[in-house]
């Protein structure tokens, strides 16, 4: 077993592979076993930084003449890499608590919203359990709210509001990236009604120490919106 911190197999991948991040392994998986992104997707990446899941993004979208988009969104700014990505890759640096509905739909193509929406978003980890847990919630609130268009208020109640149709289009795909709590099930059975299917997944990638877990929804409903 290796030291805290050593090199492990799929940070060593990715040095090898140029991806900017083992983090990319992870949405290679949820990729290959969801099918989350076809060509011509229009991808929002919430919390995109250092910039692996926008590499895999992109070459989801398969060649420049599929078209499509991918939008990274971070606090940081983030710098596009330039192994597996091309035109349709762009960044913005943006607060996600802050960031209106309105204005993340700016962002995509003709303004009509995202067939996919990625949240790799989490709170920096303080070692209190309880304390990042409902941290990461928060932050999985708030994707789940640009895409659903519901408030981040109501989302703690027991129902949607729906009037705000949200950024994610029907039939589209939503991933969040939470820790795992008390507070998990409960969550997934609220947004089960919304989508065909949800799953929780935690890929190969996921450190041993991480107690990280991706809800994976799929197909939001058409009479969702």
């Amino acid at each position: 077993m290796g030291s805290p911190g050593a090199p492990d197999f799929f940070y060593r991948e990715a040095q090898r592979l140029g991806y900017v991040a083992r983090s990319a392994f992870k949405l290679l998986q949820l990729q290959k076993q969801y099918k989350l992104i076809s060509p011509g997707s229009s991808v929002l990446d919430l919390g995109c930084a250092p910039g692996a899941w926008l590499q895999v993004a992109c070459q989801s979208l398969g060649p420049l003449i599929n078209g499509g988009v991918v939008v990274g969104v971070d606090v940081k700014k983030v710098k596009v890499p330039s192994a597996f990505c091309d035109e349709r890759v762009r960044t913005v640096c943006f607060n996600v608590m802050n960031l209106q509905r309105d204005r993340a739909k700016q962002l995509s193509p003709q303004g009509k919203g995202f067939s996919v929406v990625l949240s790799d978003m989490c709170p920096p980890v303080s070692g209190i359990t309880t304390k990042d847990a409902a941290l990461s919630m928060e932050l999985g609130m708030r994707a789940f709210s640009l895409a659903m268009g519901s408030s981040d208020n109501t989302l703690k109640g027991s129902e949607l509001d729906t009037d705000d149709e949200g950024i994610l289009l029907p039939g589209g795909n939503l991933v969040l990236k939470l820790l795992e709590s008390e507070d998990l099930q409960g969550f997934t059975q609220l947004c089960k009604p919304y989508f065909k299917k949800t799953s929780l997944l935690r890929p190969k990638a996921t450190r041993s120490s991480s107690r990280e877990i991706y809800l994976v929804c799929q197909s939001r409903r058409l009479d969702q919106r």
